[in-house]
Formats: structure tokens, C-alpha cells, sequence
């Protein structure tokens, strides 16, 4: 963050309030002057509960004069519109726009549609019509034989977001079909999954924007290899999903290329074909476009200009005010659904590379601390791992809870009068309440000192339209707090050293002599 924003009339009206947070331990602090009703954020058919967060009314008041004064909403419409914001002022960077939200601009109508907008439209043509193919039978594998497997070969971004979007939506894949992920250069990461299928009836879909990427290139040989083994020509099964030129960009050696294009972050890209051809193959053309409308109906919500209606903005100031002015140092993403296992893993990513900075978008160093630690698994499972010393521990970490009515599958039954997912709901709730209000106790091994504060996202049940909005609303938090500490959350200039020491280190492994 800018010394000058730090210094501004709001930060330091935030920081004024931060000296005397909310008790939520006091008498009936959570009941308080119907806290629980008033602190509730609705959006797009999610609820943000807040009010096990230390703050009050007049922080939230506070929170709006920041938004204000620093034009959040403004400079994340301009984002949408195309502004180049991918850029440090006077030196060398990407300088690209960011454009992630065109993916689901499909459903937008605009007098003249944006080239983006039009990219992401022929994009998904040729997905609707491979999938059709595939799904009648017309196109197949080399022997004949229907695709019902596929490989999705890529690394970080081109990998974590597209596993946690499938894992939370197997519920949904058309029967017979199912999809396995290789991302580590580990090559008994290949093996495993080379082990478990029908290379016959397998699509390969590689996945890497420049083309170039070294642990994609080697597991897609080592798939290729495995193909070539069983006399079957890799160019009928394998896709590709890569920019425009690359080297990837080859009919030679793939049936067919879908793109991603540079105003688009890989850890940003689920909603374009990096994880379109994955999900459109899994769950068909029709789940995948609920996922794009979902992420499309939040995308609008994250454009209001009032903090207590905008459930991005709002869960980014939320962040900020318990990072920033309270001091805790990482946040826990705590799902009570099992299948939403590897979302976490996603939203490491995506907050941590993008806001994982401490230089500002002018190239000074910040003054204040950008992104937290963000780490997280599911619940119930947690709570007889880890919730210890979120109890009880010296670290305070504030917990984002994600919960459903109901539950995916519909196979649910009553035990002792109540549902498994009434039981899933009823210890998120307690959670949540135990880590705000506390316990006092003559034994001090059993005493909860509370003030943990926490907030609930809560929605109906886990479909694809949901699945979107959940995207859309941690894409857009990551912005808005990005923009809050004036940094550029859309490069990736950390991952880059490692990778250069890497090749050294290969180079003396090849006994390269001028390395």
C-alpha cells in the first residue's frame, strides 16, 4: 500500500476503530441490538453472516468511506472494461489487461461486444460442437472405441482451479464419464494415474498457455509414451488448451487446440478453456454453462457500489480489517462439504500468488502487509485435527465457513432424530459461535477465551450455479483487496527465481559444462 493511502482520512479512521474492536464475549454480545439479523449479506442466493466478526456497525460505515475514497468499485469496473491494470508505473511487466470476467460475459448484452467477450463466444462454439461429437459417437479414439476418461495434464493454475471445480461437481459428470488430473512432475504422479484406466477410451487434454511449461511438457511425453505402448496414435486423443502461436498450437499433434488468451491469469483462467473442455467433458455443455451464468451473476453483484449489498467487496474488507487493524497473520477456508475438499487448495493460489507482494503497482515497497496466509480443509474433519488451536492455540486465525442446507447426492437418512447434513450445518454453526463467544471455566485447561471471529457463506446446496458464484466471489475479494493495498495482483514474478536455479540445476545434472 502507498504511504499516501496509508495516511488517508479513512485508513486511519479504520485504524482509530481497530483500538477498540467489538467484544464478542460481553454478556450477549452476538445478540446485541439484533446483530445476528442485521449482519447478514445477501447476494446472488448466498448469504454472508458476519456477525461473529469484530467489528460494528460504524466499522461497516467505516468500510463504505475506504471503498469511497479509494474507488474500488470504480477501478474494478474499469478491470472489467478493459483498463490495462497488469502493469508496474516505469518498469518492466506484463502490462496487459485482466479479463478473466469476459469467460462468463456470454450472458451480457451488449450494444457493441467487447473482442474479449467475442474470443470467449467462438471459444465455446468449438467446445459445444466437440462435445457433441464426443457425445454421439462421431468422434473417437484411435481403436474405435467412445472417449469416457480423460487426462487434464497442467500445473498451477491450469491444474488446482479445474480439480476443485470437478471434485465438487462429480455429482453432476454424465454416465461413464470421469476425469484424472496430472500435475506434479513426480513421475509416479503419472504413473498412478496411467495405472487406473483405459487408454483406449482416454482423452488427453494438456493444458498450458505459453506452451512452454517444463512439468506439463514432461508428464505429457510420459503420457504420450504410455499411448504409443499400446500402438495407439497420441494425435487422435490428445487436445490442447494453450495460446494462440504457442508451440502447442499444433494440428499436427493434437486433434484439436482450444485458446486462452494473455488478458487472462492462470490462476483466473477456470471460467475460460482451461477449465471449460475439463468440465464441459465431465458434467456436458449444459452444467458447464450454469457454472458460467453463476460466476456471471456474481461478477454483477461485485459491482455495487454499497459495501453492506457487494459480498466481495464486503468479505474483503472483513479481511482486511483482521489483517491489517487487528494483526492476525493468515485466514483458514473451512468448507463443511466434503466435496468441496480442494477448493482450498485453489484459493491458496489464487490469493496467495496474486497478493503474495510487497511492492506497490508504482514499484516502491509497501508500507503495510498485502496478502495473508490462506490454508484451509473441510469440516467436520478439521475439528478433530486442527480447531485446537484455533480454540485454544496463541495464533488467532480467522475462519471463513462455507455451508449448504442440502446436500449434494440425496441419499441422506435420519440418525437420532436428525440428518447428516442437519448435523454438518448444526457443528458449523456451533463453530462459529464457540469461537466467538468462548467459554469461561474454573479449570483454565478448559477455558475458550474467544473473540475468534469467523464469517458464514452460506447457500442452498452445492450445484454448478452455485459453484460459480463461490468463483466469482473469491476471484473478486482477491481483486478488491489487491486494489486495497495498491499492488498488482495479477502477475507472478515470485515463482519465477525458482525456476531459473532449476534449470541450473538440471544443466549440471546433464553434465553441461558451460553452466
Amino acid at each position: 500500500m502507498s504511504k499516501d493511502t496509508r495516511r488517508s482520512g479513512s485508513w486511519q479512521k479504520l485504524e482509530n476503530l481497530a483500538q477498540n474492536p467489538y467484544d464478542l464475549c460481553a454478556g450477549d454480545a452476538l445478540r446485541a441490538d439484533g446483530r445476528i439479523g442485521s449482519m447478514i449479506c445477501r447476494s446472488a442466493g448466498l448469504k454472508l453472516m458476519y456477525s461473529t466478526q469484530r467489528v460494528t456497525e460504524q466499522v461497516v460505515d467505516a468500510f463504505q468511506e475506504f471503498v469511497d475514497e479509494h474507488q474500488l468499485v470504480d477501478r474494478f469496473k474499469g478491470m472489467k472494461h478493459g483498463d490495462v491494470i497488469n502493469r508496474i508505473v516505469d518498469w518492466e511487466s506484463e502490462d496487459r489487461q485482466v479479463l478473466h470476467t469476459s469467460c462468463r460475459d456470454l450472458f451480457s448484452e451488449y450494444p457493441a461486444e467487447p473482442e474479449s467477450a467475442r474470443q470467449a463466444r467462438k471459444e465455446m462454439d468449438k467446445l459445444k460442437s466437440f462435445l457433441v461429437q464426443i457425445g454421439e459417437g462421431s468422434l473417437t479414439g484411435s481403436s474405435g472405441k467412445p472417449f469416457t476418461t480423460m487426462i487434464n495434464i497442467g500445473i498451477g493454475g491450469s491444474d488446482l482451479g479445474p480439480r476443485s471445480i470437478y471434485e465438487a461437481l462429480k455429482v453432476f459428470c454424465l454416465p461413464g464419464r470421469e476425469v484424472k488430473f496430472i500435475a506434479n512432475v513426480d513421475p509416479d504422479d503419472a504413473a498412478q494415474v496411467l495405472s487406473s484406466i483405459d487408454l483406449e477410451q482416454t482423452l488427453v487434454n494438456v493444458v498450458s498457455k505459453s506452451g512452454t511449461t517444463l512439468e506439463t511438457l514432461t508428464n505429457e511425453e510420459i503420457v504420450k509414451r504410455a499411448f504409443v505402448d499400446e500402438g495407439l496414435d497420441p494425435r487422435q486423443h490428445f487436445v490442447a488448451v494453450t495460446g494462440i502461436g504457442s508451440p502447442m498450437d499444433n494440428p499436427a499433434h493434437y486433434l484439436r487446440s482450444f485458446y486462452m488468451f494473455d488478458y487472462i491469469g492462470g490462476r483466473y483462467s477456470v471460467t475460460s478453456m482451461v477449465g471449460c473442455v475439463m468440465l464441459g467433458f465431465a458434467v456436458g455443455f449444459d452444467n458447464l454453462t450454469e457454472f458460467l451464468q453463476g460466476a456471471h451473476e456474481m461478477d454483477r453483484v461485485a459491482e455495487s457500489t454499497d459495501v453492506r449489498e457487494n459480498m466481495p467487496l464486503l468479505l474483503a474488507m472483513l479481511g482486511i480489517w483482521n489483517h491489517n487493524f487487528l494483526g492476525y497473520p493468515s485466514v483458514a477456508v473451512l468448507p463443511y462439504s466434503q466435496a468441496l475438499h480442494r477448493f482450498p487448495a485453489h484459493l491458496q493460489q489464487c490469493d496467495m500468488e496474486s497478493n503474495g507482494k510487497s511492492i506497490t503497482t508504482d514499484g516502491k515497497a509497501v508500507q503495510i502487509k498485502t496478502g495473508p496466509v490462506v490454508w484451509g480443509e473441510p469440516g467436520t474433519n478439521g475439528q478433530h485435527a486442527f480447531y485446537q488451536l484455533l480454540h485454544q492455540g496463541t495464533e488467532i486465525v480467522p475462519v471463513e465457513f462455507i455451508g449448504f442446507q442440502d446436500c449434494q447426492y440425496d441419499r441422506d437418512i435420519i440418525v437420532e432424530q436428525t440428518t447428516s447434513q442437519q448435523k454438518l450445518v448444526a457443528n458449523l454453526l456451533a463453530q462459529a459461535v464457540a469461537l466467538a463467544a468462548g467459554r469461561e471455566h474454573q479449570n483454565p485447561n478448559r477455558r475458550f477465551e474467544g473473540n475468534r471471529p469467523s464469517s458464514i457463506i452460506m447457500g442452498n446446496t452445492l450445484d454448478p450455479v452455485t459453484m460459480g458464484k463461490l468463483l466469482s466471489l473469491y476471484e473478486a475479494k482477491i481483486v478488491y483487496q489487491g486494489f486495497s493495498w495498491n499492488i498488482n495482483s495479477f502477475d507472478q514474478e515470485g515463482v519465477q527465481l525458482g525456476k531459473v536455479l532449476a534449470m541450473r540445476f538440471l544443466a549440471l545434472m546433464r553434465g553441461d559444462k558451460n553452466d
